[in-house]
Parts: structure tokens; C-alpha cells; sequence
């Protein structure tokens, strides 16, 4: 039996989630006995296979963002929104009450770690703000939500299984983490 091909990418996110992931520690040794990580924020890809199954975390919130999204949905089979940035927007919203030039001033002149004193805010070499942070399902359809921040690696984990048994899973409310 051939392995499930799987690829992951995380957008506007801490990348949390996918540290969570790792934390199902011995696990991952069978797990990967089954799943093939095909592609990865980890593996300098340059673009994204045809898999079974991709793992989006993080919001939208560039055009690039929105790019990688909708490439990650033609590309796979079955799309698994990862915690609550995918699922929500998550705290990457908090710059919607904001204009995308308000929320560039925040980030590059007048955050307290930025030292910039001509103001000068960045051009064409960064990808484009949307006007607001989205949840990735705002731009693709997906088939799983994992909400959490993270999820709990056990809640990963029990996802993973229930695709390896050929179901479609829907998380359960008391596998939800919101702390």
C-alpha cells in the first residue's frame, strides 16, 4: 500500500500549530510509516505536489498567502484548516479595524522594536496586504477544521487516524483547546 502524500504550509501564524504537531513525539515514527510529507514550510519547497492531503495553518493575509492557498487546494484532495488562524483569522485580525496603510506604519515605524527613523515603509519587495485578515476558507474550500491555538497534538494526531481509516473527520468539542 502506497503511502498517503501529505503537504503542509503555514501563512500569517506563529507557527504553533505545527509545532504542536511535532509534539505528538513517538508517534510520528508510525505515523510516518503511512504518511509521506511531500511538502513543507521546513524543506525550502518551490511548489506544491499533487498530494492527498494538505494542512494549511495561519490566515490570509497577503496576495501570496492567497496564492499558496488556492495552489494548496488544486493540489490536494482533502485540505485540513489548522488552528484558529486557518479556522477563525485568529489574532492576525486584529489589524482589521485598521487600513492596510495604518496597520504598515504600526509594523515598520512606529513599533517599539522598529528603528526606522525616515518612516520609510516598505514597497513592491513585500507581498501585497489584503485589506483585512481572513480565514483561509474565505479563499478555498476546506474539508476538516482543527481549531485550537494550537490544536493539541493529540487532536492532531487523532485526525491523522481517522484519514488513514478512510473517514472525514469532524473535531469534537472536547477536543478543542482554547488556552
Amino acid at each position: 500500500m502506497s503511502k498517503v502524500k501529505l503537504a503542509t504550509a503555514w501563512l500569517e501564524v506563529c507557527s504553533g500549530c505545527h509545532m504542536s504537531f511535532l509534539d505528538i513525539d513517538e508517534e510520528i515514527v508510525p505515523l510516518l510509516e503511512k504518511v509521506q510529507i511531500c511538502y513543507s514550510p521546513v524543506a525550502d519547497p518551490k511548489a506544491i505536489p499533487k498530494v492527498d492531503v494538505g494542512v494549511i495553518s495561519g490566515a490570509l493575509g497577503n496576495d501570496e498567502e492567497m496564492e499558496i492557498a488556492r495552489e494548496m487546494r488544486e493540489n490536494c484532495d482533502i485540505l485540513i484548516g489548522w488552528g484558529d488562524c486557518a479556522v477563525f483569522g485568529g489574532i492576525n485580525c486584529m489589524r482589521n479595524t485598521y487600513s492596510r496603510e495604518e496597520a504598515l506604519v504600526e509594523a515598520y515605524v512606529n513599533s517599539p522594536s522598529t528603528v526606522n527613523p525616515e518612516g520609510i515603509l516598505p514597497g513592491e519587495d513585500i507581498p501585497t496586504l489584503l485589506p483585512k485578515a481572513l480565514p483561509i476558507d474565505y479563499a478555498v474550500k476546506v474539508d476538516v477544521y482543527v481549531p485550537g491555538c494550537p490544536p493539541d497534538a493529540e487532536t492532531i494526531l487523532w485526525v491523522f487516524k481517522e484519514l488513514l481509516e478512510g473517514r472525514i473527520p469532524k473535531v469534537p468539542v472536547d477536543m478543542m483547546r482554547y488556552d
